[in-house]
């Protein structure tokens, strides 16, 4: 049994009626039950022109596990007067067939992360990412020395290459446009921790330095930031605000001001008002109103006040 891709069973042209009567049916049908075996043969769905001298009958499949798949039985014949015989009888998806997907090679399936401890992963030798080292690295100090000690690398990272890093490390999770980094209160290109990459991508990336950051060994875009900066600084103080004037409502104080001197006068009328309003019974009212001497031989009234 073969697997082949989608077939459609809608005919180009008109076959011969030899290949197309009912008996050339009951040919195709009876190829394809022998090559099903015990499974059923569903029923005649179409015929295709394959040539002058060739068609190919289809049927339905009722095979587990192949929904919309037909049986196809080819018959020919060497023309007018020939018999009609079977040339193959194969199991093919139909339109609506479920098949597996597009085969993929090996070294195409593999993605970012899928390399375990111990597992080799061999660069294919026609790599875009990669170009001989005798092409260039793209940095005269590196190719100076190389040529000094006669060392060198086979290959290096093409410009292709350097490329795709740029365009993966700067979209990744430090990268400029990062959560992290657009919360920063600055960029990592004036942070201390900044180890900067030699090459051609020194001006765009380094390495932190920061054991305390999660981007600790991890190549950094000179754009990505973290709160760990160098420079960061932290004014000091309560992180609750406080007023300046702080009033205490649970407490309150009374003072008792003195009162203000009057004069001889006043104060013998107004202790004599203050009898009269007694003789009412009025609460505070002076009871007793007296004259008093001091040393000096001046005189004055003194009153006493009770409360009722």
């Amino acid at each position: 049994m073969r697997h082949n891709p989608p077939v459609t069973a809608t005919p180009t042209q008109q076959p011969q009626p030899v290949l197309a009567d009912p008996a050339a049916v009951r040919l195709a049908r009876d190829a394809a039950q022998e090559e099903a075996g015990s499974e059923h043969v569903g029923a005649h769905v179409g015929v295709l022109v394959e040539d002058e001298t060739s068609v190919t009958h289809f049927f339905e499949a009722d095979h587990a596990g192949y929904r919309g798949w037909r049986w196809a039985v080819t018959l020919a014949t060497a023309g007018e007067g020939s018999p009609v015989s079977v040339s193959e009888a194969v199991l093919l998806p139909g339109n609506d067939a479920l098949v597996a997907p597009q085969w993929v090679p090996w070294n195409e399936r593999v993605r970012a992360g899928d390399l375990g401890v111990g597992d080799l992963l061999p660069a294919s030798p026609d790599d875009p990412r990669l170009a001989p080292g005798y092409v260039g690295s793209e940095d005269p100090a590196v190719e100076e020395v190389a040529l000094e000690v006669g060392l060198g690398r086979v290959r290096v990272l093409s410009r292709e290459g350097v490329l795709d890093a740029a365009e993966r490390w700067r979209g990744g999770d430090f990268g400029p446009r990062s959560e992290m980094a657009r919360s920063a209160p600055a960029a990592c290109g004036t942070c201390g921790f900044y180890l900067r990459v030699a090459g051609a991508l020194g001006a765009a990336f380094g390495v932190c330095g920061n054991e305390l950051t999660p981007a600790d060994g991890h190549v950094v875009h000179v754009e990505y930031g973290c709160g760990a900066h160098s420079e960061v600084e932290v004014e000091g103080g309560s992180a609750v605000p406080v007023a300046d004037v702080v009033y205490d409502d649970a407490l309150l104080e009374v003072e008792v001001n003195e009162p203000v001197g009057r004069s001889d006068n006043d104060t013998a009328d107004a202790a004599a008002g203050g009898a009269t309003a007694g003789e009412g019974d009025t609460p505070g009212a002076v009871d007793e109103v007296e004259r008093v001497s001091d040393g000096s031989g001046a005189t004055g009234v003194s009153g006493r006040a009770t409360s009722r």
